[in-house]
C-alpha cells in the first residue's frame, strides 16, 4: 500500500465516520491551546474552548481583553504512532508478492534450478517481511472542532461541534503462509532436485487455494469516531458568604461510528474502505456538566471539574467476516476530570487529573492522564506554552502501542483580536501537531 492509498484510507475512515470486547471512544477533543499545555483546560479554558472542555469556564473570570466574545474557527489536531513503519511495510510486502507471482510463472514455464533459486530467494524475503509485519501497529488520533462563546453578566451562551477519530492498523501473520514459505525456502536449498521439489510445493498450495496462490496474511483496521454538536449555557451562582462559583451545562447531539475492515495485505481496495458492510453508526442525546470556583485573596486560584457524557452509550461494530473478525463494542461512558490552576496577569499554571479510566480502543493503551501545563503571556500579543502528561493507566502488557509520558509545547499570536495557536507533541511512541484560528475580544 503506497502513501496515496493510505491517505485515501484515512480520509475514507474519517468521512464514514466470535467474541465481544470493549472499545473506548476516541480521546475528547482539545483546542490547540490545550494541546500545547499537556491536554489541560478544565480550569483554564478560554471562552471559545469552554463548550467542548468545561462549559462553566464561559462564565469564569477571563482577561478583560478576552471575555466578551470567543470564536474557534476551526481547530485541528492529529497524533500518530507508527513505531515499526507499518504502512511502509505493507507497501513493500505488496511489491514482493508481485515479484513472487512473476517468479512462480517463470518456474512453471521452465522448471530449472535457476528459476527455483530465484523463487526461493523471493519466498525467503516475503516470509521475513511477513514475520516482521506480524502485530506491528500504526495508530492515528485526529480531532476537528468549532466553537463560539458569548460570555454575559447574567448568562453565558456558547456553541460547539467537534469530531474525533481513533484508528489503528495492524498486521496479522498467517501460520499457513509461513509454513508454505518455509517449505519453499527449504526446497530451493535442497540441491540437484530443488526445481522439482519447489514445483511440488507450489502445486500443492495452488491446489489448496483452488488455482492461484492466495496469501492469507492480512491487515486489520479498527476505527471509532464520535461527532458532537451542542449548545452550552453557564451562569455564576452567588453564595451566602459572598463567594461565587460557575456552573455550566452542554446538552448535545452525539453520533457514534465504528469501522472494521480486514483484508489480505495484497487485497486492500480504496473504494471499499467506507463500504456499508464495514461500519455501524448510532446517535442520541447526551450531556456534559461542569463547575468552576475561584478563590484566593485576588481570586488567583481556580478549581474546575467536569463530567462528560452523563448518559452511557454503546455501539457494536460490524462483523463482515466472522471467521476473521471479533465483534467489538464502542462504549461512551461518563468521564470525570478535576483540575486546579493559578492565574496571573502574565502566566497560567495548571494541573489536571482524570478521575476515571478510559479503556483501550483496538490495539492501544488504556488511558488515565495526569497533566501539568503552563502559559506565559507577553502583553496579550503572544503566548508561550508547554506541558507534560503521564498516563497512570499505561500497561506494558497491552495488545498494541503503549502510551506513557507525552511532552507538549506551542505558542499563540493575537493581532487585533484575531488568534493563531500552534501546538506540538512528542513521546517515545507519538508525534503530533495542532493548529487553530479564532478570535477573542
Amino acid at each position: 500500500m503506497n502513501a496515496t492509498r493510505f491517505n485515501k484510507l484515512s480520509l475514507a475512515i474519517g468521512l464514514s465516520i466470535a467474541t465481544t470486547s470493549a472499545l473506548a471512544s476516541p480521546q475528547a477533543f482539545m483546542s490547540s491551546r490545550s494541546f500545547a499545555m499537556g491536554g489541560t483546560g478544565i480550569a483554564v479554558a478560554a471562552p471559545s474552548a469552554a463548550p467542548s472542555t468545561n462549559p462553566a469556564m464561559m462564565a469564569s473570570q477571563q482577561h478583560d481583553w478576552a471575555d466578551d466574545f470567543g470564536l474557534m474557527l476551526p481547530s485541528f489536531n492529529v497524533r500518530a504512532a507508527d513505531e515499526e513503519e507499518t504502512v511502509d511495510q505493507i507497501d513493500d510486502i505488496q511489491d514482493v508478492i508481485d515479484r513472487f507471482e512473476k517468479d512462480v510463472a517463470a518456474l512453471e514455464n521452465n522448471v530449472n534450478n535457476s528459476n527455483a533459486q530465484a523463487l526461493g530467494a523471493t519466498a525467503k524475503d516475503l516470509r521475513d517481511r511477513l514475520v516482521n509485519f506480524d502485530k506491528d501497529t500504526v495508530r492515528v488520533n485526529a480531532g476537528l472542532g468549532l466553537g463560539l462563546a458569548v460570555p454575559g453578566s447574567n448568562v453565558s451562551v456558547g456553541f460547539m461541534t467537534n469530531a474525533n477519530l481513533t484508528a489503528t492498523v495492524r498486521g496479522e501473520l498467517s501460520s499457513n503462509d509461513k509454513s508454505f514459505l518455509d517449505a519453499l525456502v527449504s526446497a530451493a536449498n535442497s540441491g540437484a532436485t530443488s526445481a522439482a521439489q519447489v514445483k511440488t510445493e507450489v502445486e500443492k498450495r495452488e491446489a489448496e487455494d483452488g488455482g492461484d496462490i492466495k496469501f492469507d496474511s492480512r491487515g486489520r483496521i479498527l476505527a471509532s469516531a464520535v461527532v458532537e454538536a451542542g449548545i452550552s449555557v453557564a451562569k455564576t451562582i452567588e453564595l451566602n458568604n459572598g463567594k461565587s462559583f460557575q456552573l455550566g451545562v452542554t446538552p448535545k447531539y452525539v453520533e457514534l461510528r465504528t469501522f472494521q475492515y480486514t483484508e489480505t495485505v495484497s487485497g486492500f481496495e480504496d473504494d471499499e474502505f467506507d463500504g456499508d458492510d464495514y461500519q455501524t453508526e448510532k446517535s442520541g442525546f447526551n450531556l456534559d456538566v461542569g463547575a468552576a470556583y475561584a478563590f484566593g485573596e485576588q481570586q488567583e486560584w481556580n478549581a474546575g471539574v467536569v463530567v462528560k457524557n452523563l448518559i452511557p452509550m454503546e455501539l457494536d461494530s460490524a462483523q463482515s467476516r466472522p471467521a476473521l473478525e471479533e465483534k467489538y463494542t464502542l462504549e461512551l461512558n461518563p468521564m470525570v476530570t478535576a483540575a486546579i490552576a493559578h492565574k496571573g496577569a502574565y502566566h497560567v499554571v495548571t494541573a489536571e487529573l482524570d478521575l476515571t479510566k478510559k479503556e483501550a480502543f483496538g490495539y492501544e493503551d488504556d488511558t488515565q492522564w495526569l497533566a501539568v501545563g503552563a502559559e506565559f503571556d507577553a502583553w496579550r500579543y503572544a503566548q508561550l506554552r508547554a506541558g507534560v502528561r503521564h498516563n497512570l493507566a499505561s500497561n506494558s502488557d497491552n495488545d498494541g502501542i503503549e502510551e506513557t509520558t507525552q511532552f507538549t509545547a506551542g505558542f499563540g499570536l493575537n493581532v487585533l483580536g484575531a488568534r493563531l495557536d500552534l501546538g506540538a507533541l512528542y513521546s517515545s511512541a507519538d508525534v503530533g501537531a495542532a493548529i487553530e484560528f479564532g478570535a477573542s475580544f
